[in-house]
C-alpha cells in the first residue's frame, strides 16, 4: 500500500479582511473622532465662571488644607506652635540690633519697637505667602497628578495658612504694643480691611508665582534674593518718610517708594495700631492705592493662573 500525505486546509480567518479604504476619502482627525464618540480632553480648562464656582465648592478643603499645613509645620519641634510667634519676634530682635541700634534708624521714630515689630510681622506675611505660592504646584505634583480639583486651591490655601500664622503673631504684637504704652484705640478696627486687602494682594502674587514656578522650579532659588531687596525698599526697619526728608531724590523715586504695595500695607497697619504714627506719614489716597494693588494683583493673578490650568502637573 502506498501512503498518501494530505496537506491540512488553512484555518478560517477570525475576521474577514477589511475592505480597502477609499483613497479619495480623507481619514478622520483625532478631534473629529472625539466629537463623534462624545470624548473630552481630560483636565481641560473650564470657563472662568465655572472655575470660580468650583473653587467656592471646595472652600472647606482649602480651609482644612491650610489648617493642616499650619499644624504640621512645627510638629517635629519641641516648642511646637510657639515658633509661629518666636520666628518673627527673633527677626525683629535682629533688625532692632542692626538697624535700630548700630545704624541708628530708630532716631526720630516714636515707638520704634512697635513700629519695627509691626513692619516685620506684616512683611513676613507677604514674603511667606509669595514663597509658599512659588512652590505651590511644583512642590505638590503628587497631589496635582492624583486628583482632579481647581489648582488655584493650592496657592490660596498656602496664603490662608500664612494669614492664620499672622493672626497668631498678632496676639504677641498686641502684648508688645501695650507693654510699650501704645493705648487701645478705635483705629485698631482698621486692621481688618487692611489685612483683607493685603491677603487679596498676596494671593494674586502667589498665583502668578505658582504658574511661573510650575514651569520653572528654579525660580524658588532666586526669589529669596528678590524678596530681600524688596524688603529693604519697603520701610520695614525704617521710616521712608524720614529717610527721604531733606534729600535730593527724584520725584519718581519718591513716588515709587511711597506706592510700593508692601510699604502701603505696612504703613496702613502702623497707622491703625500705633497712636504716634500719623496720617501725614501716609501717601495721599492710601486706601485707594491699597485697594488698587489688591484688585490688580488679585484679579490679574487669578486670571493669569487660570489660563494655564490644564498644563499643571503635565510634562
Amino acid at each position: 500500500m502506498s501512503q498518501v500525505l494530505h496537506t491540512p486546509p488553512p484555518p478560517p480567518a477570525a475576521h474577514p479582511p477589511a475592505a480597502p479604504a477609499d483613497r479619495g476619502t480623507p481619514a478622520e482627525t483625532p478631534a473629529q473622532l472625539a466629537e463623534r464618540y462624545g470624548l473630552s480632553v481630560s483636565g481641560a480648562r473650564p470657563s472662568l465662571g465655572t472655575y470660580v464656582r468650583q473653587l467656592w465648592a471646595r472652600r472647606h478643603f482649602i480651609t482644612a488644607f491650610a489648617t493642616a499645613k499650619l499644624t504640621a509645620q512645627y510638629s517635629q519641634a519641641k516648642l511646637g506652635q510657639i515658633w509661629q510667634v518666636a520666628n518673627p519676634l527673633l527677626n525683629a530682635a535682629v533688625y532692632y540690633l542692626i538697624f535700630g541700634l548700630l545704624m541708628g534708624t530708630k532716631k526720630g521714630v516714636p515707638d520704634y519697637v512697635p513700629f519695627l515689630v509691626t513692619g516685620v510681622f506684616v512683611w513676613t506675611f507677604t514674603q511667606s505667602s509669595i514663597m509658599a505660592g512659588t512652590r505651590a504646584i511644583s512642590g505638590s505634583l503628587g497631589l496635582v497628578r492624583a486628583l482632579h480639583f481647581p489648582r488655584a486651591s493650592l496657592p490660596l490655601s498656602y496664603c490662608l495658612q500664612q494669614l492664620q500664622q499672622l493672626l497668631f503673631s498678632m496676639a504677641a504684637l498686641v502684648v508688645i504694643l501695650l507693654a510699650f504704652g501704645v493705648p487701645v484705640a478705635v483705629s485698631w478696627l482698621l486692621v481688618v480691611p487692611a489685612l483683607a486687602l493685603q491677603f487679596v494682594f498676596n494671593a494674586g502674587i502667589a498665583m502668578v508665582m505658582a504658574r511661573i514656578g510650575a514651569k520653572t522650579p528654579d525660580i524658588s532659588q532666586l526669589m529669596p534674593f528678590v524678596l530681600r531687596t524688596w524688603m529693604y525698599t519697603s520701610g520695614v526697619m525704617f521710616s521712608i518718610d524720614r529717610i527721604l526728608d531733606n534729600r535730593d531724590v527724584p520725584a519718581f523715586v519718591h513716588l515709587l517708594l511711597e506706592c510700593n504695595p508692601a510699604a502701603v500695607y505696612i504703613d496702613l497697619m502702623r497707622f491703625a495700631l500705633i497712636d504716634s504714627f500719623h496720617a501725614s506719614q501716609l501717601p495721599p489716597h492710601v486706601w485707594a492705592i491699597a485697594a488698587g494693588w489688591a484688585l490688580l494683583a488679585g484679579v490679574g493673578g487669578f486670571i493669569y493662573f487660570w489660563k494655564a490650568e490644564e498644563t499643571y502637573g503635565r510634562g
